[in-house]
């Protein structure tokens, strides 16, 4: 009966890892995109950071409304949980494009009270789905980094100003707002490279195991 019992989740977990799948990738290609903005853009002015956060916070919160909607059962936590995380997204987005002008504390602002809603949304949904679920780790992960991005940014002083120059014979400021912005990129580079193992990784994992001719699963 065990056995028969495990093959069935083996399966279950399989179709819901077929149906998926694709739902990390999707998220990985907006935060390697912007990522990759920051990284290569001399521009790190809080501003242009919120135009950053709202662009990847609207593609963020579309594909999290599709999985929420089409992707996860309808009727279960996981869904209703993924759906209040995207509209949580996509409200942000439109916070970071309306308060561009605002500065860097609009800036802090947006970005921890996103990073705060949906990183404990993320990270509760994982832990309620242990044991449940094949994709209860890798909310766990992504919850556990949004806060951690959350943290780092509240342990940013906001008037911080570092005259560059010394042995690297560099000139200029390293100020709170280029901090924060490099902040950023990192915590979308490191989600990227997750999503996209994560994604990776279901989609070899949708394969059920063959069974024997006597109906017996072959190692």
């Amino acid at each position: 009966m065990s056995d028969t019992v495990d093959d069935a989740t083996t399966v279950h977990d399989a179709n819901q890892r077929a149906r998926y799948w694709p739902i990390p990738i999707l998220r990985a290609v907006p935060a390697a995109v912007i990522a990759l903005v920051v990284t290569f853009s001399s521009n790190h002015a809080a501003g242009y950071g919120l135009v950053l956060f709202g662009t990847f916070a609207l593609v963020e919160g579309l594909v999290l409304l599709f999985a929420g909607t089409r992707r996860l059962p309808l009727d279960g936590r996981a869904a209703r949980t993924t759906v209040l995380q995207a509209v949580i997204t996509l409200l942000a987005a439109i916070a970071g494009f309306a308060l561009n002008g605002l500065g860097l504390p609009a800036f802090i602002t947006v970005v921890v009270a996103f990073a705060v809603l949906t990183g404990a949304l993320e990270l509760t949904q994982g832990l309620r789905a242990r044991r449940r679920s094949p994709f209860a780790r890798d909310w766990t992960t992504i919850g556990g980094l949004t806060l951690l991005l959350a943290v780092a940014f509240l342990l940013t002083p906001p008037d911080y100003s570092q005259q560059l120059g010394g042995v690297e014979e560099v000139s200029g400021t390293l100020d709170a707002s280029i901090v924060l912005v490099g902040l950023f990129g990192a915590y979308l580079a490191i989600t990227a490279v997750f999503h996209v193992i994560a994604g990776l990784s279901h989609k070899w994992g949708t394969a059920t195991p063959a069974a024997a001719p006597d109906g017996a699963p072959l190692a």
